[in-house]
């Protein structure tokens, strides 16, 4: 099997990406209908409504991220991730049936959407967390690649199914359909082989468990300074949906269908940057950092693209080097953490990678209401060009970073915190190997 695809060896890796592919599905199909309802069903086309339903969402995520890492630190992260994948499932098809009987309100779509947000934010570090169980450590970027790759798979067809299935029978369907589709992950847990697990230490319930982790992340500066990148390329740079929407339409004169397109094209690259990301045994520092910057590079191409289809061309390698950074970034903080804090980190990571998103937008929207269109993508370029030459400054000049030039494809060598980490780690698997066969 091929060095990209390599994880998918082990059995339980195997059911877990075949049942992430077809959640993920479900859940890019979901989003559409979602919008959808409200938009056309609920209301008389109110963007304003469908921004109160998206911070719904994100709201319990920036809410209660702590304490679920905590949870998933304490508890069997397989049980917990079937019970996350039944509520929502059991949560969309609540909504559908309120749809196809007629009886939906906008409070209800308010309602569930903060239940959704709960559920996923209990889901989200446990589910990312998890990945460390199902493969070796040596595996273990590979793994996290597949997992983005799987979620970027669904992003290409999930949006063109629910349109089909709009168009066919109407969104109240889509919503039934998502809730069985979450059935698939639920039974690749069930049929996972407990005995190829690697082992996840249970960690004992007592107070102050939270500021624990916030304790831990903040006396390591490696993962600090990747937090530090990842916040601030999420607030001012990911803001794709408003910012080639005002591209589309104010710059270009596009219409909505293609706006559309434009989120296929970017969904290309994400998806070759998460398979490119699988490839690599190592996540390095110098990867995430030069990933950061080559991303503000594109934007600020973006920024200034002088038509449609250049626009269009550029989102390609913009999506590429902003899954490189975020794969990279999530597998390097995943391999240096401790596995008794693995799930409070990782609900740290994915509350400052989710919610920094949300927080940046209003920026972003007032910069292109005031500055024009193309300042709201220059302003995210030059900000990721500049945290990542900020970061790769600060990292050579307080760590021992180790620099080494030569003539290659890949010229400049880099050796830090993350590295060495991961050094010691296979060094220590190799021992317990040693061990086990002597």
């Amino acid at each position: 099997m091929s060095r990209t695809f390599h994880s998918l060896r082990y059995h339980n890796f195997r059911l877990w990406f075949t049942g992430n592919v077809i959640a993920s599905t479900g859940t890019w199909m979901q989003r559409v209908a979602q919008d959808w309802v409200v938009l056309t069903v609920l209301t008389s086309h109110d963007g304003f409504q469908v921004g109160v339903v998206t911070a719904l969402q994100f709201l319990p995520l920036l809410i209660l991220s702590p304490w679920a890492g905590v949870l998933a630190d304490r508890v069997d992260r397989r049980r917990l991730l079937q019970m996350t994948q039944c509520l929502t499932g059991l949560l969309g098809l609540v909504l559908g049936v309120l749809v196809l009987t007629g009886t939906a309100e906008l409070w209800h779509v308010h309602v569930l959407a903060l239940a959704g947000g709960a559920v996923a934010a209990l889901d989200s570090p446990a589910r990312q967390a998890f990945v460390s169980e199902l493969v070796p450590s040596h595996s273990l970027p590979n793994a996290v690649g597949l997992n983005s790759t799987a979620f970027n798979i669904a992003r290409l067809f999930g949006p063109a199914l629910s349109g089909l299935v709009i168009d066919w029978v109407g969104p109240g369907w889509v919503f039934i359909v998502n809730g069985v589709l979450f059935l698939a992950p639920v039974i690749a847990l069930a049929a996972m082989r407990p005995a190829e697990l690697v082992p996840h230490r249970l960690v004992a319930r007592r107070k102050g468990q939270v500021r624990e982790g916030v304790a831990y992340v903040r006396n390591r500066p490696d993962i600090m300074l990747l937090l530090f990148v990842v916040a601030v390329v999420s607030a001012l740079g990911m803001n794709f949906q408003l910012t080639s929407a005002l591209m589309a339409t104010e710059v270009f004169g596009k219409a909505a269908g293609e706006y559309g397109l434009l989120g296929s094209y970017m969904a290309i690259g994400a998806l070759a940057g998460a398979l490119l990301a699988a490839r690599r045994r190592t996540p390095r520092l110098r990867m995430i950092v030069i990933a950061a910057g080559l991303f503000g590079i594109c934007e600020i191409l973006l920024g200034l693209a002088p038509t449609y289809t250049w626009f269009a061309v550029l989102t390609v390698p913009t999506g590429l080097a902003m899954l490189t950074m975020i794969t990279s970034a999530n597998a390097a903080i995943q391999i240096s953490t401790a596995e008794e804090m693995r799930g409070r980190v990782m609900a740290l990571y994915t509350m400052i990678f989710l919610g920094a998103t949300p927080i940046g937008s209003p920026v972003v929207g007032w910069i292109g209401e005031n500055l024009g269109a193309r300042w709201s993508i220059l302003v995210g370029g030059i900000a990721s060009l500049a945290v990542a030459m900020i970061a790769g400054v600060w990292a050579i000049s307080h760590w021992q970073i180790h620099l080494r030039f030569h003539w290659s494809w890949h010229p400049l060598e880099a050796e830090g915190p993350v590295e060495r980490a991961r050094a010691a780690m296979d060094a220590e698997e190799a021992t317990r190997r040693a061990q086990e066969t002597s």
